[in-house]
């Protein structure tokens, strides 16, 4: 399928590793330039060497002066701006009564501010572009809650109302905003995850625990298996689609 994407100018957050990296080989591979950013220079610079992307930076999108230096810097190299993927993001596992006030904040500052943040700095190139695509990542959480992913299962679903309000906002402008809601998917965040729940039984055991109860095609998926999806929202053979929320969890939710 000829997706269109090539040339398509495209900035992923959080793309030095995991479903990040994943997402941005996909657009590579589709001949889309691509700008990187990750909290980590180093991680982001050796990733964006091994990709091929136009521009990789630090930035930290919860800083919002570091996410206009980033979006202005990638617009400089990438020549202008067609699409964003929302994608940054990290764990913060817990129940209502273990969570801290600090950890509601710093998780609503990476899974819902950070949408806000750089969309509002892409807005005026997508504009100036005559169009273009936002993909907000979120999780299935935001629509199946579980107590024990008690922010994620808050958090998100504000992220997936900002992206059913920003689509119907934009639309005039012909600017598409999506999400894709993932499941148990292999990222580094599980680490943490995993340290936090169970740290005394094998990371192995305890992913395949996780998938055996809750994926009904019984295991975790692969950043692979995510990217494609992302892509196509991107590209012009999603022309009609916006303020949708998608899943990719494997049959993971219990909702019609």
């Amino acid at each position: 399928m000829e997706l269109g994407l090539r040339g398509r100018r495209v900035l992923v957050t959080g793309g030095s590793k995991g479903l990040g990296f994943a997402i941005s080989a996909e657009l590579v591979g589709e001949g889309a330039i691509v700008a990187i950013c990750s909290r980590d220079e180093d991680e982001a610079l050796a990733a964006g060497r091994e990709l091929g992307v136009a521009h990789a930076q630090a930035a930290d999108v919860t800083d919002p002066e570091q996410v206009r230096d980033f979006v202005a810097r990638a617009a400089e190299a990438l020549g202008g701006i067609d699409g964003l993927v929302n994608n940054a993001g990290r764990a913060h596992p817990g129940t209502f009564e273990t969570l801290s006030d600090e950890d509601w904040i710093a998780d609503l500052d990476v899974k819902l501010f950070s949408l806000i943040r750089c969309s509002r700095e892409v807005l005026p190139h997508l504009r100036a572009a005559g169009g273009g695509r936002i993909v907000n990542i979120g999780a299935v959480y935001g629509r199946y809650p579980d107590p024990i992913f008690f922010g994620t299962s808050v958090n998100r679903a504000a992220g997936n109302s900002f992206t059913k309000t920003l689509a119907l906002e934009l639309a005039g402008d012909g600017i598409l905003v999506n999400g894709v809601n993932i499941g148990y998917v292999v990222t580094p965040q599980w680490d943490n995850i995993h340290s936090r729940r169970a740290p005394d039984l094998p990371r192995d055991e305890f992913v395949a625990q996780l998938a055996e109860r809750e994926v009904p095609l019984g295991r975790f998926g692969t950043p692979a298996e995510v990217s494609g999806i992302i892509a196509f929202l991107l590209s012009d053979r999603a022309s009609y689609i916006t303020g949708a929320s998608i899943d990719v969890a494997g049959g993971m939710g219990k909702y019609v």
